[in-house]
């Protein structure tokens, strides 16, 4: 990822925000959410009749790939967006709050698919609380946990926070010394047992490691990983892979791997890769792209972040040659791949907030055009996550949205430029 190495990270250098950042999160006051009005108690009528609101104005961005909808018309019923279109072709019904959003722009929430969140319920729900202020409506755990609590928060519908989703403990090859969330899997016995385990708890995907990590450890085999894919596609769940190099994606694409939780980042893809994924369509790429290495303005944190801490994070976003080099092959990676047709979702790893902004705008770095990667961190990752009313503003999708001061379009930074969040048609209080 970009603004700290998140626990799938490999060969990278530790940044000071990896180290400053536990510290700046726990001092920081969890978001909540403000309560959608409520009709008189009194009333029969009123209470069955859910309060309508109605957003116009502004500039929407479907999460498609259609043109926005300029001087648009949003109407929220509920939870859930009744109509969407030109001021000219939607009416707003009688009675409906309405608010005003001209200058604005509104797109989804964003959809992160590959993060790592606390273990603690309290710390849990605050992370997911976090993500909302950051315009996040829905966080996918990648693999490291253990125990109820995330399937307990899974099942939930918390006010102010992003849906939760979780591959529950995740499967490699021992790691002495490293997390001891995943299975630890040795034989195909094993392997499968523990896929068994994982399909009990419903898990929204499969979650690999198959990395040596800098030769430390022996990776997870061919015959193990196969059993993996084998066992979990018996039982309708999908596989994502954390990968580092070129060789072993070729061998999990042979397997039947669904998705990628990270790009190939020891080499440029070759020609047979790119024949490779466009053989399997349905493969997903998450390219997890690195820290850029190249001075940054951390401005935009101002307020989120302690003055102090964001001080010394502004300190350490310098040029770095080392860190250029390797961002160089995974952004290449991506722009070859997307341009072969790869579907692309966004994950940031790690469990920072306001990454998936960092994310999004290295996409475009490395080559998307910004309507491209808001497609990428919407619609994309919604679809991987088998999240039927998320990614998208359409009748009939949850009213999970993003109000924007600026045209992320014109400047892909603009994202960050958050007025107002959405979550289930009620407004996060940030």
């Amino acid at each position: 990822m970009n603004a700290t190495t998140g626990s799938c990270g490999h060969r990278a250098a530790t940044s000071l925000l990896s180290i400053l950042l536990p510290v700046v999160l726990a001092a920081l006051p969890a978001c909540t959410a403000t309560q959608a009005p409520t009709e008189p108690a009194d009333d029969p009528v009123a209470e069955e009749r859910e309060p309508v609101t109605v957003f116009e104005g502004a500039r929407i961005i479907t999460g498609t790939d259609a043109a926005p909808i300029e001087n648009a018309v949003l109407v929220v019923t509920g939870r859930n967006i009744a109509a969407v279109g030109p001021a000219a072709s939607v009416q707003a019904p009688e009675g409906a709050t309405r608010i005003d959003l001209s200058g604005k722009t509104v797109m989804p929430a964003l959809i992160d698919t590959h993060v790592h969140t606390s273990a603690e319920r309290d710390a849990l729900v605050d992370d997911l609380r976090r993500r909302a202020h950051w315009g996040v409506g829905v966080a996918m755990s990648l693999g490291l946990d253990d125990g109820t609590v995330p399937f307990e928060v899974r099942g939930e519908e918390l006010p102010g926070a992003a849906r939760f989703r979780t591959a529950g403990r995740g499967i490699t090859a021992p790691e002495p010394g490293r997390s001891a969330a995943p299975f630890w899997v040795t034989t195909d016995e094993g392997t499968r047992a523990a896929v068994l385990e994982l399909a009990s708890l419903e898990v929204d995907l499969v979650k690999i490691w198959v990395d040596d990590r800098d030769g430390k450890y022996t990776k997870l085999s061919p015959e193990l990983y196969g059993a993996v894919i084998d066992e979990a596609h018996l039982r309708d769940l999908r596989v994502t892979a954390h990968i580092f190099s070129l060789e072993d994606a070729k061998g999990l694409l042979r397997a039947g791997v669904d998705a990628f939780a990270h790009g190939v980042r020891d080499r440029d893809v070759d020609d047979e890769f790119v024949a490779m994924m466009r053989e399997r369509p349905d493969v997903v790429l998450v390219p997890n792209l690195p820290d850029r290495g190249v001075a940054t303005d951390l401005s935009w944190l101002s307020g989120f972040v302690p003055a102090d801490q964001l001080e010394q994070l502004q300190a350490a976003a310098t040029d770095r040659p080392e860190a250029q080099k390797l961002f160089g092959i995974q952004a290449r990676n991506l722009a070859r791949l997307h341009e072969a047709g790869v579907t692309i979702a966004l994950g940031s790893d790690g469990n920072t907030p306001w990454g998936p902004h960092m994310e999004i705008a290295d996409m475009v770095s490395a080559g998307m055009t910004p309507a491209q990667a808001i497609v990428a961190a919407t619609a994309n990752g919604a679809d991987l996550l088998g999240i039927d009313d998320a990614g998208r503003i359409e009748a009939g999708k949850a009213a999970d949205f993003v109000v924007l001061d600026a045209n992320p379009l014109d400047d892909i930074t603009n994202t960050r430029r958050i007025s107002a969040v959405y979550l289930r048609g009620v407004a996060v209080d940030r």
